[in-house]
This record gives C-alpha cells, structure tokens and sequence, in this order.
C-alpha cells in the first residue's frame, strides 16, 4: 500500500517494527535500515540494479529477514519542489512493488540527501573509491532519518 503522507504511513505501522529507507538511482539503490524504535537509520548496503523482479526481490528479502514495517523512498524533486521525470520513475517502482508486498511505501523529500552523504564522508576523510561505493547507502541513511525525526515529531518513533 502507498501511502501518500508520512501521517497516512504513520498510522499504518506495526510497533516496534525497523523501516528501510531507499535512494533509487538508474544504476543502484541504496538500502538504510532502522532500529525497531524508529530512532536510528544505519546505512546497509548498495545494490547493483538490474531489472526490476530481480531489484525487488533483494528488497523484499532484506525486508523478510529483519523484520521490517514499512519502505521510504527518497523522491527526488527538483530544488523548486517540482516533480519531473526521476519523481515518476521512483513512483513507477513504488507502484511496481506494492503489487508484491504489503508493506506499506511512502517518499520521503531527498533533496540534497546526496549531498549531505558526500560531505560527511569528507568530513570523516574517506577515499574517493570508497565514497563511490558506499554513497548511495550513507544517502539512503540520510533520507530514512529525516524520515524517522518526521516520524518521532509525530510521536510514532523512539518507542511512542
């Protein structure tokens, strides 16, 4: 089920269940996870995309053996708030996905998530080749806890 707010999606989790929040990009998608007191994202993997079922299955696998409640998709609106072609991209695959699942999805604003990865990963000197690799997953961390502070304003994370 896709949940249009972070209100509706709120209302639809299961207690004490961890979330995974997704960076979607033409060539990876980086997976964050939570802890089960939605007060924590932890970055976890990057995966190498291929074609959808095969995408979907690595995500609903890692969504089966931890246990999650719930999807967040980093929606890449343009810097005015507009929506172009890579927001509906990322709603196409979110569509695609609910008719495996029901799990609830919802988006989570991701601007500058990118960014924001980038500099923390200079901040704490890390190479230019490990950067590469882990970009897409510290980004994911990035969308799923602004996400998870949304979330614990609304009183449904750090154990409420």
């Amino acid at each position: 089920m896709i949940c249009d707010t972070i209100e509706d999606f709120a209302g639809q989790l299961a207690p004490m269940r961890a979330l995974a929040g997704l960076d979607l990009g033409d060539k990876t998608i980086g997976v964050a996870v939570s802890d089960s007191f939605l007060s924590v994202a932890t970055p976890l993997e990057t995966i190498r995309r291929s074609k959808f079922t095969q995408d979907a299955d690595r995500l609903l696998a890692i969504a089966t053996g931890r246990n999650l409640g719930g999807l967040i998709l980093g929606l890449p609106r343009n810097m005015d708030g507009s929506e172009g072609p890579r927001c509906q991209s990322t709603r196409a695959f979110a569509r695609n996905l609910a008719r495996l699942t029901d799990l609830p999805i919802t988006f989570w604003d991701e601007r500058l998530s990118t960014v924001a990865a980038e500099r923390a990963l200079l901040e704490a000197d890390t190479s230019r080749k490990r950067r590469s690799e882990v970009i897409d997953h510290v980004a994911a961390g990035f969308i799923l806890q602004g996400a998870l502070d949304r979330l614990a304003h609304l009183g449904r994370g750090s154990g409420a």
